[in-house]
Order: C-alpha cells, then sequence, then structure tokens
C-alpha cells in the first residue's frame, strides 16, 4: 500500500469506531518526518484504546505493520507508526493542547467523515 493509502485506510478505521474529527495531513511538502499524519479523536480511554486497536488489526489485514507505538499506556494520546504515515489518536483535551492541525496549518488537509 502506498502511504496515502495507509493513511486513507487508517482514517476509515478510526471512523468504523466511531471516531471523530479525523483528518488526514499531506506532509509530502512540508517535512521528512513523515508523508502523512493522521489525526483523530476519542472520547474517553477505552474509545481511544478501541480507535487504535481497530487501525492495528484493520491495516495488518491488509499485510501493513505497526513500527513503533506510544500512549497505551495512558490512552490520552496514542501514537501509531507507520514510518510513512504517523497515526495520532487524542483524546479532545490532548489534542486541544498539541494543536497539531495548527502545527502544520499551511499543509494540505483532508477530513473524513
Amino acid at each position: 500500500m502506498s502511504p496515502k493509502q495507509i493513511a486513507l485506510t487508517a482514517g476509515k478505521l478510526a471512523l468504523e469506531k466511531n471516531g471523530f474529527d479525523v483528518t488526514i495531513i499531506d506532509l509530502r511538502k512540508k517535512t521528512d518526518v513523515a508523508s502523512y499524519f493522521v489525526i483523530c479523536s476519542g472520547n474517553v480511554d477505552v474509545h481511544v484504546k478501541a480507535i487504535a486497536d481497530n487501525i492495528i488489526d484493520g491495516l495488518r489485514a491488509k499485510n501493513v505493520r505497526v513500527w513503533h507505538t506510544e500512549g497505551y499506556r495512558n490512552l490520552q494520546w496514542v501514537l501509531l507508526d507507520y514510518v510513512n504515515v504517523v497515526v495520532h489518536v487524542f483524546q479532545p483535551k490532548q489534542r486541544e493542547y498539541y494543536s497539531i492541525e495548527k502545527l502544520w496549518g499551511d499543509a494540505p488537509k483532508q477530513t473524513l467523515d
């Protein structure tokens, strides 16, 4: 799968578990950190876990394995690193605090619903 396909699939998998405010940020012309960020929100810790688990399982079913994860201990912000695509699953308060969309305000964005 291409990085764009991974990002779109991750976003759709987040929506399957009622993730909300799903945004894909195209970073290809902005940084070498990643090609895409996928950002979404879940209401509480178990919701964040369900979204993150669904993304991992759904992409694994397509032979795409997560390279690194962070945040499973507190479930306020779970990061799933697929090398060219980084998925951020936030609780709303943490998403607002870190404001990743604002940091990359000049990058192209796509909202999924």
